[in-house]
């Protein structure tokens, strides 16, 4: 079947799908929860618009909805003759609440299937785009505010339009998507730089993370991994993470999965969203400090997330951190922990660790991309999950 020709019958059946979630969400207030005689007319002509609507819902891998709503008179006599013999109305409860469970399962089939439908191809059209960026930008300088169209950024745009019709409103919620069309409208030398520097490493991480959803297993080799673990193996084990996957608040969200994994710290939230013009507070947590003799106590700590690829992390980045963390609070903080998936500069090092020395309050600690690497490479199930394995 022809991939656009099965996306428009996808649209089409979403769209009915909203129809009897409206139809549903009128109905639900008439469905009785106790003993009750008789009908409603308003009722009975959803009962009769739910069952034309049904027809829109075509079967996923063999299912679909096809029970009616239920009928309310016979529900309400039904809890009077449970209420006869004493025995409790479970059943009539339930067959109240199966057209809101249908719903929501033939969603979940849905979705399942779009992205299953889309997946294929939204891998064909990330190597299309990782192949031509770099013959895209041939010869134009990293200032170049002349327009840049040739053979290679047409196919990336129309490839960037096929990706937006796969994914749909989903898009739209990806780290740096809107940044990337913009930068395209312009088509400046510099914007295609821009593009590929920061731009689409955030927007494939986010395709990748949008073609699989929570419940689809991240693929893996067709091996017996017993068998395998028992053969002859080459090669090291290698530290190094491709951070250019993750956006920023691909990045964040990792540091939080990190951070959740550490016995030691509790109460992890974030405080604002990633982007905030001081570029701070992404995270904070409750860190436990125990000591030998039985004693426990609690610190709080404010967490930075710097998702710099293309520089490392300055002094007075660092002694910006520091000084806005003297004036957040309550509860006070205790300590700054600043992450970055790159590294941080010689001067950065030094600052830190004077201001440490001299007993400054928050202490400040720094974690280049070489210490989340070993944090990670203890924890692979939390890479794996943000596409880092």
């Amino acid at each position: 079947m022809d991939l656009e020709e099965l996306l428009r019958a996808m649209d089409r059946t979403a769209a009915n799908l909203k129809k009897l979630d409206s139809v549903w969400e009128r109905a639900k207030p008439f469905i009785p929860t106790g003993p009750q005689l008789g009908s409603d007319a308003e009722y009975d002509g959803l009962r009769a618009a739910w069952a034309d609507l049904l027809p829109g819902l075509p079967p996923i891998d063999g299912w679909t909805i096809t029970a009616p709503l239920p009928d309310i008179q016979d529900m309400g006599q039904a809890f009077i003759d449970c209420l006869d013999i004493g025995v409790p109305p479970t059943h009539v409860h339930d067959a109240g609440e199966r057209p809101g469970a249908d719903l929501a399962a033939y969603r979940y089939r849905l979705d399942r299937a779009r992205r299953r439908a889309a997946r294929s191809r939204l891998e064909q059209l990330v190597s299309t785009v990782d192949a031509a960026l770099p013959l895209a930008l041939e010869g134009a300088a990293r200032d170049s505010p002349e327009r840049l169209a040739n053979d290679e950024t047409e196919r990336i745009e129309a490839a960037f339009g096929e990706i937006a019709r796969l994914l749909g409103e989903d898009a739209e919620s990806i780290d740096r998507w809107w940044d990337l069309l913009r930068h395209m409208r312009f088509s400046q030398g510099h914007d295609w730089h821009d593009i590929v520097e920061f731009d689409w490493p955030a927007v494939r991480a986010g395709i990748e993370a949008k073609a699989l959803g929570d419940s689809d297993p991240l693929p893996v080799p067709d091996i017996d991994l017993g068998q395998a673990a028992s053969g002859n193996l080459t090669g090291a084990a290698t530290l190094a993470l491709p951070w250019e996957r993750l956006g920023d608040d691909g990045f964040e969200r990792l540091l939080y999965d990190l951070l959740r994994d550490i016995p030691e710290h509790q109460n992890v939230e974030w405080l604002m969203q990633t982007r905030a013009p001081d570029r701070g507070r992404d995270l904070s947590m409750d860190r436990v400090l125990r000591d030998g003799s039985g004693g426990v106590r609690t610190e709080r700590v404010i967490v930075q997330a710097k998702h710099w690829l293309s520089r490392s992390v300055n002094a007075p980045a660092v002694s910006e951190t520091a000084t806005a963390g003297k004036l957040w609070g309550p509860p006070l903080v205790r300590g700054i922990i600043i992450a970055t998936s790159g590294r941080f500069t010689s001067d950065a090092v030094a600052w830190a660790e004077r201001h440490n020395s001299e007993g400054h309050a928050p202490y400040i600690e720094l974690w280049p991309d070489s210490r989340l690497e070993t944090l990670l490479a203890q924890r692979p199930h939390i890479a794996a999950a943000h596409g880092l394995k």
